[in-house]
């Protein structure tokens, strides 16, 4: 071990084994339970003080990577697809890496819908996330997937029991899209950052400052959240 990874001996309730890195957190929630784009904004001002946790190289341009996790944006997505949505949180949504090659991402796509089918998921839609790369580092837009949200439901031939007080299900639906996300991930060329009916996740190698402009939705007023 090298003179500065070095770490001290096992002493009192210390124990050197328990240390591992970590990214910087920020948290930022309403009292009111009301969902608000204010909670994004300063989410987002949050994410910013928390320059200091990230890096970058000799290309201050490509970060190592910063992202934000909200509640899903129920009314900003049904103004921004063209295909009808069920009610808020009887969807599940989330953020797909795809290949850059038009031809490569259709083969994942129809491998995801194929997987879908098969538990019991019906695919809304696929939504493509407008983004600016212009902020970007060579070295990050080197590696920069096609950028695609997914939007499921369960099929109506395989509906969802209800909840034991008869309400929609939230926790059956969030297990199904589990299930396609990890076999997905598994056997396809694709990531997803989250997949849920309860959170969207944005994230990509970029610095802090570059999250908000490298995805326009950010600062889209409609895009609200409670934390």
């Amino acid at each position: 071990m090298g003179v500065f990874a070095a770490l001290p001996e096992a002493q009192g309730l210390y124990d050197p084994a328990a240390e591992h890195d970590a990214c910087g957190v920020a948290f930022v929630a309403t009292l009111t339970g009301e969902p608000s784009h204010d909670i994004v904004a300063k989410a987002l001002i949050a994410l910013e003080n928390l320059d200091h946790r990230g890096a970058s190289g000799a290309e201050p341009d490509s970060g190592d990577g910063a992202g934000i996790l909200i509640g899903v944006p129920d009314a900003f997505l049904r103004g921004v697809v063209d295909f009808d949505l069920p009610a808020a949180g009887s969807y599940a949504v989330g953020m797909g890496f795809l290949p850059v090659d038009p031809d490569e991402a259709a083969m994942v796509i129809s491998a995801v819908e194929e997987i879908a089918a098969e538990e019991g998921l019906a695919v809304l839609g696929w939504r493509e996330v407008p983004t600016d790369a212009s902020i970007v580092g060579t070295t990050a837009r080197s590696t920069m997937p096609t950028f695609r949200q997914l939007f499921l439901a369960p099929a109506p031939q395989a509906e969802l029991p209800p909840a034991p007080d008869g309400s929609f299900d939230q926790m059956a639906l969030e297990r199904r899209v589990f299930c396609l996300r990890k076999r997905a991930e598994a056997s396809c060329d694709v990531y997803f950052p989250s997949l849920s009916c309860r959170t969207l996740v944005y994230k990509g190698m970029l610095t802090t400052g570059q999250l908000h402009v490298f995805f326009p939705d950010l600062t889209d007023h409609r895009v609200a959240s409670k934390v």
